[in-house]
């Protein structure tokens, strides 16, 4: 975010994840956004917790891989509240940073952002590359400067209980939410 400042650009982060399981988490997480938010003097938008909307959403696609349906079901959801948003709010432009994980498929949110862009006239989607020229690296930098907590899954109940089968497949105990923080001993 710093970097996006320094290059004059206004912005505002919107936080919309109902998709996180427990709620416990989803605070977590939102408690660090907040946090380095007002750390930088970013206006920040908490929109509604509708954990049962996205439920509902991905119904049917719970076995479904990473990367496979139901994460294309949970972008859409998320960027179509966030263009929403974004219009009543006289934005032009949004965007993500989904995609600066390497564990998420850019084209995959793109599409989603894109898709989501051409419901309104006038709203534009940036598919901005997060991960080039060292962008990955340097969110690691920033995530233990500032001792964020360490996300271990994606965040969704589902994405919770394959990585926990596939910890437990390699041996591994199950992840502990709420411990885990860069740059922190755990």
């Amino acid at each position: 975010m710093d970097d996006i400042l320094g290059a004059g650009i206004r912005f505002t982060v919107l936080f919309y994840n109902p998709n996180i399981h427990p709620k416990a988490e989803y605070t977590l997480r939102k408690e660090e956004n907040i946090r380095y938010a007002q750390k930088l003097g970013v206006d920040f938008i908490d929109l509604d917790y509708d954990k049962d909307r996205w439920f509902e959403r991905v119904r049917g696609l719970e076995w479904e891989p990473e990367r496979g349906a139901r994460c294309t079901a949970c972008f859409d959801m998320r960027f179509e509240r966030s263009a929403l948003f974004a219009v009543e709010h006289g934005f032009t432009v949004f965007t993500s940073t989904l995609g600066i994980s390497r564990w998420k498929d850019m084209n995959q949110i793109n599409a989603c952002g894109h898709r989501a862009a051409q419901r309104y006239p006038n709203l534009h989607y940036w598919d901005y590359n997060w991960r080039k020229q060292g962008g990955s690296q340097r969110m690691i930098e920033i995530a233990k400067a500032e001792q964020f907590y360490q996300q271990e899954y994606c965040g969704c109940v589902y994405s919770l209980r394959d990585s926990n089968r596939h910890r437990l497949a390699q041996g591994r105990g199950k992840i502990v939410r709420g411990v885990k923080f860069y740059g922190r001993e755990s």
